[in-house]
């Protein structure tokens, strides 16, 4: 046998030859196919949690918020005498005298409302006059509005107690005592809508509802 021939045959290529190569490489491939994707999903679920942590903080941040403003409102809340009349003092200057029912951060309630009011009166020829101050009850103006008011919070620079021994505190007295059904009706009021002028909107209120606080002349 001629066993020269067969040892100078070419020997086929190792690398073309071995499909085990092959599937290692495949294999190999979707490996880092599968890290990748792992690597994404990781940095997802990172992100995910980073998120929900976020979220987390800043409800619970709100929820802390919303607390300390209830017990800020509360608090201010247990300084009104109950059985006592209060004057709010607003930023315009305007003063309102009544019982306080409610306070938090947003605004006032505030019911049984008075105001002063002033007129001057001339006492004679020399142009001299004599102003009065009068307690007016709320509900007999133009717009004929309720015995409660909302005030908005921001408009209130300060609020007071009031000592039943007060000129306001009687004078509101008196008027209970004479009304003791309340404000039933305006019909003794003179009210002026319009003017000549078109400066005049706000009613004159004179009725029985004007209590007398306290009066001053001037020379």
């Amino acid at each position: 046998m001629d066993f020269t021939n067969r040892s100078s045959q070419q020997m086929p290529d190792a690398t073309t030859m071995s499909p085990q190569s092959d599937m290692g490489k495949i294999k190999n491939k979707q490996t880092n196919k599968f890290s990748d994707k792992n690597d994404k999903n990781k940095v997802l679920n990172i992100i995910s949690i980073i998120f929900g942590i976020a979220v987390v903080i800043l409800i619970v941040a709100l929820l802390i918020y919303i607390a300390l403003s209830n017990s800020s409102s509360n608090s201010e809340s247990s300084y009104i005498y109950k059985n006592k009349l209060q004057a709010v003092f607003l930023n315009t200057g305007q003063v309102y005298f009544g019982n306080i029912q409610k306070i938090n951060s947003s605004y006032f309630v505030l019911t049984n409302i008075f105001y002063l009011q002033t007129n001057s009166t001339a006492t004679s020829s020399k142009s001299t006059s004599s102003p009065s101050v009068s307690l007016v009850k709320l509900g007999c103006e133009l717009h004929a509005p309720y015995d409660r008011m909302i005030i908005n919070s921001s408009q209130v620079t300060f609020w007071e107690n009031l000592k039943s021994t007060g000129k306001v505190s009687q004078a509101v007295a008196a008027f209970d005592k004479a009304h003791p059904n309340g404000q039933q009706t305006c019909s003794n009021q003179t009210s002026s809508a319009s003017n000549t002028s078109g400066t005049n909107v706000q009613p004159k209120t004179q009725n029985p509802t004007n209590v007398p606080v306290s009066s001053t002349k001037k020379p």
